[in-house]
């Protein structure tokens, strides 16, 4: 099977490109370095040419620049994707879009999914809890010299390996012109993981702002009851990263 992974090149591509392969697929990972660029279109029909299924796991070069470049990546794609004849475009977007609405790039990928779904491409929108490698970049972003101010927000954090096994394994599945959710076994609240990743001398303190300024209701970014739930835990998660 021949697959494109958009986003190929970053952290989250390179894994997948790696999974497929193992698989025994043939895959693209296309990315501006790569000469495959979704946003300007660049190298696109020609990537697509041939292809089966069509991953979309990119990030904007820049968070502010979130909104067109999911929009006008995802119009560029679905358009490619049909003159190409793909039969599936899995499109990787986050839990907790419309109830943390308050997030630019929250809206952004709300703008992504409805580009997706009015594509005319089969697909499917797998929405993501947050990593367990998005955490320190959290926790860093909420720093304030020994101080990290983390609200008692719930998360269901997933490990990145866990969900690119789980991507890996749509490469063969029938779209479901709908969304799924894929999350971890365990559900904190984000002051319980600061307390348990701070370094000696931090102290986690709460001010309701836990993500980027941005007030969000406290189960917001928590997998509904239908999600596939992936094994790996914090703590083994934390085991294997040595910490």
């Amino acid at each position: 099977m021949r697959i494109v992974v958009v986003g190929g090149t970053g952290q989250t591509g390179r894994l997948l490109v790696e999974a497929l392969r193992e698989d025994g697929h043939e895959v693209v990972p296309a990315s501006p370095s790569t000469g495959i660029d979704a946003f300007t279109g660049m190298g696109l029909k020609e990537a697509l040419t041939g292809a089966d299924v069509v991953f979309d796991v990119t990030n904007p070069p820049a968070r502010e620049e979130a909104a067109e470049f999911f929009r006008v990546s995802s119009e560029n794609l679905t358009a490619a994707g049909r003159e190409a004849g793909v039969r599936h475009l899995v499109t990787l977007s986050i839990i907790g879009l419309e109830r943390a609405s308050d997030l630019a790039y929250y809206r952004a990928k709300l703008a992504q999914e409805a580009a997706v779904r009015a594509g005319g491409l089969p697909f499917t929108i797998v929405r993501a809890a947050q990593f367990f490698e998005f955490l320190d970049v959290l926790m860093r972003a909420n720093t304030d010299g020994d101080e990290i101010r983390l609200a008692p927000v719930r998360v269901q954090p997933i490990a990145l390996s866990d969900l690119v096994a789980r991507l890996a394994g749509l490469a063969g599945a029938t779209p479901s012109n709908g969304t799924v959710e894929m999350a971890g076994p365990e559900v904190f609240a984000l002051d319980e993981i600061g307390r348990l990743l701070a370094a000696p001398g931090q102290r986690v303190t709460s001010d309701g702002r836990p993500f980027f300024g941005a007030d969000i209701p406290v189960d917001a970014l928590v997998a509904g009851p239908s999600a596939d739930l992936a094994p790996t835990t914090l703590a083994d998660w934390r085991a294997a990263a040595g910490e």
